[in-house]
C-alpha cells in the first residue's frame, strides 16, 4: 500500500485533515533550523495534533530541545529521539523496546505515530484522560514490566479511544506505566470482563526510589 492509499484508508472525516500532511511526509528532509527539527518539525507537530490531540506537538517536539532524527533510505524521518530524555529517574530502565528510553516516536508509513516511552511522558502532561487507559494497583507492577494490560483492570478511559489508537497506561495516581496499542474501544474496555485493552509495546520500568 502507498502512502496516498495508506491516508485514504483513514476514517473519511478526519482524511482532509491530514492527507496533505500524509502526502508531505515522503519528502520531509530539508536541512533547516526551527526547533532543531526544521522542517521536520512543523510537519511532526502537525501530526501529533491531528493524532493525539490539541497541545500534542508542543509537548512532544518543544522547540527549545535537540532532537536525534533517523531516517529512511528516501530521506523521510523514521525515528524521532530526544537528545535530554526526561527520564523518571536516572536509575529507570523502561522495558521492551525502549531500553536507552529516549524515543519518542517512529512514524509509520501511513503518517502515524507508535510512541515511545519518552513520548509517552511528554503526552502524559496533556490534560487528563486525554489518550490514557487508567488501570489501578493489581496491575501496576505488571504494567510497568511490559505486560499486556487486560480490560478487567481498567478502571477509566479517555472516551475518543478507538481500537488500533495509540493510547498511554496510566496508574489511578497519574503516573505512567506503560505505551502501547488500544485493542478494544474505550467502551469495550470498561464493559468487558475479559480480552486484551492495549497492547504495550514498552513498560515504564521501576518508579523512582524502587
Amino acid at each position: 500500500m502507498t502512502m496516498n492509499e495508506s491516508v485514504l484508508a483513514l476514517d473519511p472525516a478526519r482524511v482532509e485533515a491530514l492527507s496533505p500532511l500524509g502526502f508531505r511526509l515522503v519528502a520531509m528532509n530539508e536541512d533547516t533550523d526551527a526547533g532543531g527539527l526544521g522542517q521536520d518539525g512543523r510537519d511532526l507537530r502537525r501530526v501529533a495534533e491531528y493524532q493525539f490531540g490539541a497541545g500534542a506537538g508542543a509537548a512532544l517536539f518543544p522547540e527549545d530541545e535537540d532532537y536525534e532524527v533517523k531516517r529512511s533510505s528516501s530521506g523521510r524521518p523514521s525515528q524521532v529521539i530526544a537528545d535530554e530524555p526526561r527520564s523518571s529517574s536516572p536509575d529507570s530502565t523502561p522495558s521492551g523496546q525502549d531500553a536507552d528510553g529516549g524515543r519518542l516516536i517512529t512514524l509509520g508509513v501511513d503518517g502515524r505515530f507508535t510512541l515511545g516511552i519518552e513520548g509517552g511522558r511528554r503526552l502524559a502532561e496533556l490534560e487528563h484522560p486525554s489518550n490514557r487507559v487508567v488501570v489501578g494497583d493489581e496491575s501496576e507492577p505488571f504494567v510497568r514490566d511490559g505486560s499486556n494490560t487486560f480490560a478487567k483492570f481498567v478502571t477509566e478511559a479517555d472516551p475518543d479511544i478507538r481500537s488500533g489508537d495509540e493510547v498511554l497506561v496510566v496508574h489511578h495516581d497519574g503516573s505512567l506505566l506503560a505505551v502501547g496499542r488500544a485493542e478494544l474501544s474505550a467502551d469495550a474496555m470498561l464493559d468487558f470482563d475479559a480480552g486484551m485493552a492495549v497492547k504495550v509495546r514498552d513498560g515504564a520500568g521501576e518508579p523512582d526510589g524502587e
